[in-house]
């Protein structure tokens, strides 16, 4: 993976806004946690920062002084997410499917089941499913000044037909 960067606004974690979210989810624990499978609200990527359906659930954000937050997002087959760019970086372990990153300027790289994709701190990417596949991965990220995604503008369909090879 290799350097650009560009900010633009959002604050979110697993590439998705990160609201309040009640229980063990977010917050100060004093010993250990466990959210369980299920017990969180799903949400949709909003249109602004997502081409297609890209599904979110299990998602967290711990209180300082700990800075990492995260989910598990569900990309349809063809949806991703815009252009976008981490303070701290982001760590992706998929799960399930076949998918691409592609940071600016650079030819996208796939991915698949088992693999732990590293992008690095301000670099401007994108990332979702194939054409023809759902893919779902962990998304981890860490914030700085309380932001930990600025989004950028829309992958356009001619960027990602030449980044996934359609």
């Amino acid at each position: 993976m290799r350097g650009l960067r560009k900010a633009a606004m959002t604050i979110g974690a697993a590439c998705l806004p990160m609201p309040a979210v009640a229980g063990d989810n977010q917050g100060t624990v004093s010993g250990v946690s466990v959210i369980r499978e299920g017990s969180s609200d799903k949400s949709i990527g909003a249109a602004a920062n997502f081409t297609g359906t890209a599904q979110v659930e299990g998602r967290f954000q711990r209180e300082a002084p700990a800075r990492i937050g995260g989910g598990t997002v569900t990309f349809a087959h063809g949806a991703h997410t815009a252009w976008h760019t981490h303070p701290l970086g982001q760590t992706l372990v998929v799960t399930r499917g076949h998918g691409f990153v592609q940071q600016w300027g650079q030819p996208a790289e796939r991915f698949g089941p088992g693999d732990v994709v590293w992008i690095g701190p301000g670099i401007k990417h994108w990332h979702g499913a194939g054409p023809d596949e759902a893919m779902t991965h962990v998304a981890l990220t860490e914030s700085s000044n309380g932001q930990s995604v600025a989004w950028d503008e829309l992958v356009s369909d001619a960027q990602y037909a030449d980044a996934v090879g359609h």
